[in-house]
């Protein structure tokens, strides 16, 4: 447990107190952002704000999650946590992160709201889920337990299993089930990214919600029971897992010092695709692939505001179910306030991740008790 608080501690540490000395290098290089014309118009005040705020968050997580390794080793007489899950999330995290950037770094030096190619885009962002889906179903421990499986899980891994009797075809259909995931929630959260801490805020709720469900895998580890039950989880690295989620939490929550209105600077594609990539990710590394869908149900409302709208528009010729996509620009134009909006999707996204943490526990209480 103390190298998970050490975890967060850091990087919460580093994120409050390095986001502002990074502000004052992006506005002295005139690092800043431009807006989308087709926005709604309240938003070209915010022209010229410090972005690429994703930065620090990855940075502070990269810091938290190395000092309570560090910790942990001191500790326990030369062990650490460090594990293979723990480092390839790291890395898809940090590879999202990577696209983002280029994308964010594209915007500021053309000078338009628009960055890299949705080709480029999808082409970084496929090539870092590539290789983290192949990565995933290697390196098996002592028990034999891989950091993912190729079965679609819910609460656990289910029955359905891509495999379906031919190994080399459930490699390549997890590819494609992970590339997605990946792709899904990356857009999702830069999509969320619309309003002042509204991304960031959410993602606490969402990766708060994380950091206890590794940690209650970590305690029914089968690993670590002496008998084996319905009850026990085979997440291959629990307690890694959840040092990196709580410096993710704990990044997020010194940054949205800086990022709540009025922002002083935005995460940008650097932050909104890495946090994308690491939900993605935690669900594969942690078995909860579907029921990520509710812990991150703010998300996910989201995307489906701008699905339904597209949607809509094409078949009725024109017409519009919202008056902007996504939903937050909706209830902008309705005459919302900014922050009421923002605070009421921070509330409906608690609420969401509480009812994705009841269910997580209703599951692990119904199951067979050990006998």
């Amino acid at each position: 447990m103390i190298p998970v608080m050490v975890s967060g501690g850091v990087a919460l540490a580093v994120s409050l107190f390095g986001t502002p000395l990074f502000i004052r290098m992006l506005v002295r290089k005139q690092y800043g952002q431009f807006i989308r014309e087709d926005g709604p118009t309240s938003h070209h005040v915010k022209r010229g704000t410090p972005t690429m705020g994703g930065v620090v968050i990855i940075v502070a997580m990269l810091l938290g999650y190395a000092v309570a390794n560090v910790v942990s080793f001191l500790r326990n007489d030369g062990l650490a946590p460090m594990s293979v899950s723990g480092l390839l999330l790291i890395f898809l995290i940090v590879g999202l992160g990577l696209v983002g950037f280029a994308d964010d770094f594209t915007k500021i030096s053309k000078e338009r709201s628009l960055g890299l190619s949705p080709i480029a885009k999808i082409v970084g962002q496929g090539g870092v889920g590539i290789i983290f889906s192949f990565l995933v179903l290697q390196f098996p421990n002592a028990h034999g337990v891989r950091p993912a499986t190729m079965s679609i899980s819910f609460l656990r891994d289910t029955g359905l299993n891509l495999a379906l009797g031919a190994t080399a075809v459930g490699i390549l259909l997890f590819m494609v089930w992970a590339n997605f995931l990946i792709t899904a929630w990356s857009n999702a959260v830069n999509l969320t990214d619309g309003l002042d801490g509204l991304a960031t805020g959410i993602s606490m709720f969402v990766f708060g919600a994380y950091v206890l469900i590794t940690l209650w895998q970590l305690n029914q580890d089968c690993q670590n029971l002496l008998v084996e039950s319905a009850r026990c989880y085979t997440t291959r690295d629990p307690l890694d897992l959840a040092i990196v989620t709580a410096a993710i939490v704990g990044a997020c929550l010194g940054f949205l010092w800086w990022n709540a209105s009025p922002a002083q600077i935005f995460m940008g594609d650097t932050g909104s695709l890495a946090l994308g990539g690491a939900l993605a990710g935690l669900s594969i590394l942690t078995r909860t692939e579907l029921l990520a869908v509710i812990i991150g149900g703010m998300f996910v409302v989201i995307v489906a505001s701008s699905v339904i709208q597209i949607g809509f528009f094409k078949i009725s010729g024109g017409k519009r179910v919202f008056r902007m996509a996504p939903l937050h620009h909706h209830f902008e134009l309705a005459g919302w306030k900014e922050i009421t909006i923002v605070i009421r999707f921070w509330l409906i996204a608690a609420v969401f991740a509480a009812v994705g943490l009841a269910i997580f526990y209703a599951q692990w209480v119904s199951s067979e008790p050990v006998g």
